[in-house]
């Protein structure tokens, strides 16, 4: 389970949309150094078969916000090239 001091990517994805960012935000967003470090350490340890259940959920919920962000993303692109 992860300590308050690391910095998990679901946490990191909350915090920026709690910050209502704009378009060009979401756009640029990205993960952190720390973060992009746990998620290796997750998916190192799925590879392995040894991920505990608390973090086996929390890998599926890194997954599903890594596909919720491409969908809103793909939906930004979509209206800004869409003629007015």
């Amino acid at each position: 389970m992860a300590s308050s001091a690391t910095v998990t990517p679901v946490n990191e994805v909350v915090e920026f949309f709690a910050q209502a960012p704009s378009r060009d935000d979401i756009a640029a967003f990205r993960l952190s150094s720390s973060a992009h470090e746990y998620l290796r350490g997750l998916l190192a340890r799925n590879a392995a078969g040894t991920l505990a259940a608390e973090e086996q959920r929390e890998l599926d919920q890194i997954v599903l916000l890594d596909d919720i962000i491409s969908l809103i993303r793909a939906r930004i692109h979509d209206t800004t090239m869409s003629p007015a």
